[in-house]
């Protein structure tokens, strides 16, 4: 892709982006609608009575400089317009507080629900410390743009119906202080373009220093045993600095508006009041009029006060295009359709063809694997194993062509279906629930009983060290410390727990012993449900005990077979898995492992 094309391409998903933000930020004040509505109704109601204050304060002055009888009610009006101007601030203030709580918690989950919907290569876009402050300080600043959206059009009312009234009074004192108005709003202008840009700056490095302090946290074992805790701190402090340039730059657009409107305002406010004085001496308004005509001159010079709330409208925007990112991720859809009863677990593949940052990682894959083989897939490292693990089970969807599971394409069943009868082993699983027996149990519905997850366990070699827990099953994980190879087993129990008529182990023994491994195989062909298996294998007797072996090289299938064929037919087959034209024994040894298993 040539550079203009990259760069038209990143103007496109950034106009994507925004567009999704906007709509998400609707949909956020829909989902609060009727609150948000009645926030507007307050704010309105207390800049009406805002804007009300000064006509009905002149009026009953007036009044009672003539000693008119109606003087004491005016002064009473009067009590009561400012208090309800305080009581309708108290009711926004505290529906606008339940607004951005829930406005927030929208956008979270939205963000949060296609974040887990999406393929996992596809989540990998943000780093974990990104998504974190995608998903917690940005939300919360997109959450309240539409109180402060609400916050905004209100404060327009006083100064824009300051100015009527002052028309109203006198047109002279009116004219007055319009001259200066084309200067406010030229601030007010500048001030919008100027924040955008500070605070798309200053949340962008906000975002990087955070991903990069979420990796050195994961990684803080490595960190600290190759001595590099000095240099790992000013790699993530680095770009402090340009955070605290971005951060007093934003202060400095808002504090130099405000500063200037300040003293902008003042000088309005003196012509106001010495063209008012003027048409007093003249006789043409009243001393009430004139007190009216100075209040109404700085409810109209309050448009200063816009910049507020149009601050928090800008970056809140901003902030909800930082979480629209996750928003915009692709997911996988599903259908309707259920797998056929008792079925096999037969998988197709058909054309498949992967790509990856431009490159095709998996490249016309066809194949039939038979329902219940246990199936192991071998290659160099980037062959393209562990896709093509995932695309077999649908953690991805190809690009080109289609796999079936029992005859039926994935992306057409149900996910209650999908995830019932396709379970995953990973090398390094994660573990989620409160207790190590949660931990097992984790998963699809309906979830295993005691006795299941006891025997997923056990086959999986992990029984006997969780019965050395304090608590056992119960143990809850942040006191169950652990290995590698325990966190490994625990994750193989899930799996098995789960086992439905496809089950794909990718690289899931790696921390495992010899031993333990060739146990976990037995208890897998013997105490798990019986299916399909597909296994992502680099050791020699995964291979070995398959029945049959895909052996990828450069995304292409290069040969099917038992292990037995490819070992003697395929010198570079041998090559995997380190052995040489000149080393038969490691066939030798792996044809008597095999023979000694099915012996037993």
């Amino acid at each position: 892709m040539s550079p203009p094309d990259a760069e038209e391409a990143a103007e496109a998903r950034a106009a994507a982006v925004a567009g999704t933000a906007d709509r998400a930020l609707a949909a956020a004040a829909r989902h609060s609608a009727g609150r948000t509505a009645a926030v507007l109704g307050c704010t309105l109601g207390a800049a009406a009575a805002a804007l009300a204050e000064p006509a009905v304060l002149g009026h009953a002055l007036d009044l009672l400089l003539r000693r008119a009888p109606a003087g004491p009610a005016w002064t009473l009006l009067c009590a009561a317009v400012i208090a309800a101007e305080v009581l309708l601030d108290a009711a926004a203030a505290r529906l606008g507080g339940e607004v951005d709580g829930r406005s927030t918690a929208r956008l979270r989950r939205l963000a949060l629900d296609r974040l887990l919907r999406t393929a996992p290569h596809h989540a990998a876009r943000h780093t974990p410390g990104e998504t974190a402050a995608r998903l917690t300080a940005h939300a919360t600043e997109a959450g309240k743009v539409p109180v402060a959206v609400a916050h905004a059009a209100a404060a327009l009312l006083p100064p824009l119906g300051a100015v009527t009234a002052l028309f109203l009074i006198d047109v002279w004192t009116a004219l007055a202080f319009l001259v200066g108005v084309p200067f406010l709003v030229l601030l007010l202008r500048a001030f919008a373009r100027d924040t955008h840009t500070s605070v798309a700056r200053y949340q962008q490095v906000q975002l990087e220093t955070a991903g990069r302090l979420t990796e050195a946290l994961a990684g803080a074992r490595t960190i600290a045993a190759a001595g590099t805790a000095e240099r790992e701190r000013a790699r993530i402090l680095a770009r402090l600095p340009e955070l605290g340039t971005e951060g007093r730059r934003m202060w400095q657009v808002y504090g130099g508006t405000t500063a200037r409107s300040s003293a902008l305002m003042p000088l309005l406010l003196y012509a106001v009041l010495a063209v008012g004085g003027i048409r007093l001496s003249a006789g043409a308004i009243g001393v009430g009029e004139l007190l009216a005509a100075v209040r109404y001159a700085g409810l109209a010079a309050g448009i200063g006060a816009v910049t507020g709330g149009l601050a928090a409208v800008v970056r809140g925007r901003s902030a909800a295009r930082r979480t629209a990112a996750l928003l915009a991720l692709p997911v996988l859809g599903h259908g309707r359709a259920r797998l056929p009863q008792d079925g096999p677990g037969t998988l197709e593949l058909e054309g498949v063809r992967v790509v990856r940052e431009g490159a095709t990682v998996l490249r016309d894959i066809g194949l039939v694997i038979p329902g219940g083989a246990t199936v192991a897939v071998v290659g160099r490292s980037g062959a393209g194993k562990t896709l093509f693990a995932a695309v077999a089970g649908r953690l991805t969807d190809p690009d080109a062509g289609r796999v079936l599971l029992d005859g039926v394409p994935l992306p057409e069943l149900t996910a209650e279906a999908l995830r019932r009868e396709v379970g995953y082993a990973f090398d390094r699983p994660v573990l989620l629930g409160e207790t190590v027996g949660e931990a097992i149990a984790f998963g699809a519905e309906p979830g295993p009983g005691p006795e299941a997850v006891r025997a997923a366990a056990r086959a999986a070699g992990a029984e006997l060290f969780v019965r050395r827990l304090p608590h056992g099953y119960g143990t809850p994980l942040a006191e169950a410390p652990m290995s590698g190879g325990e966190v490994q087993r625990l994750g193989l129990a899930r799996a098995f727990a789960h086992a439905g008529r496809l089950l794909v182990l990718d690289d899931a023994t790696s921390s495992l012993d010899t031993v333990t491994a060739r146990e976990v195989e037995r208890a897998l062909a013997r105490e798990v449900r019986p299916g399909t298996r597909i296994v992502v294998a680099h050791r020699l007797s995964s291979a070995a005990r398959a029945d049959l072996v895909v052996w990828l090289e450069e995304g292409r299938v290069r040969a099917t077979g038992t292990h037995g064929e490819l070992w003697r037919h395929e010198p570079a087959y041998r090559a995997v898995f380190g052995a040489a034209d000149t080393e038969p024994d490691a066939e030798r040894g792996a044809g008597q492992d095999a023979g000694r298993e099915a012996a037993r």
